[in-house]
């Protein structure tokens, strides 16, 4: 229970801040990691091997689509011709992407939106903390 409230503390923390959700769009198109997700029960995952990564490209109609990327060690992808369409749209107060694959749709809302994090919250009240995507350098 306690837990649960705390969730909720965060969640309200996170979703009442300051931040102007039109500022948040500019910062979704880009190459993502899981750093962390913050289940609903207020348990967490740390995401520290990433297998794979999520590629967000936006239009200038805010649509666009999402794909799952495997990097590889030359610092190019495999992907499949899979990918999830996404339109952004901007309605109460919130930032909110819709999805939708040929077998199902669903709505994630924007939590926060730096260059560096992206923090979103999805139907079931996870949270998801990506981190912006950096190749791994070998040559270091």
């Amino acid at each position: 229970m306690i837990r649960a409230f705390c969730v909720s503390l965060v969640f309200m923390a996170f979703f009442n801040c300051s931040n102007n959700p039109d500022t948040f769009v500019e910062h979704v198109e880009g190459y993502w990691e899981i750093d962390e997700v913050t289940l609903k029960d207020g348990s967490k995952r740390d995401y520290n091997f990433n297998s794979t990564i999520d590629y967000i490209e936006i239009t200038d109609s805010l649509t666009g689509f999402r794909k799952k990327l495997k990097p590889n060690f030359s610092g190019t992808f495999e992907t499949s011709n899979d990918a999830e369409q996404l339109k952004i749209v901007l309605e109460n107060d919130s930032l909110n992407l819709y999805y939708k694959t040929p077998f199902h749709s669903w709505k994630e809302t924007v939590l926060n939106a730096t260059k560096d994090e992206l923090l979103i919250l999805n139907a079931n009240k996870d949270m998801y903390l990506y981190k912006r995507y950096e190749p791994i350098n070998l040559e270091e």
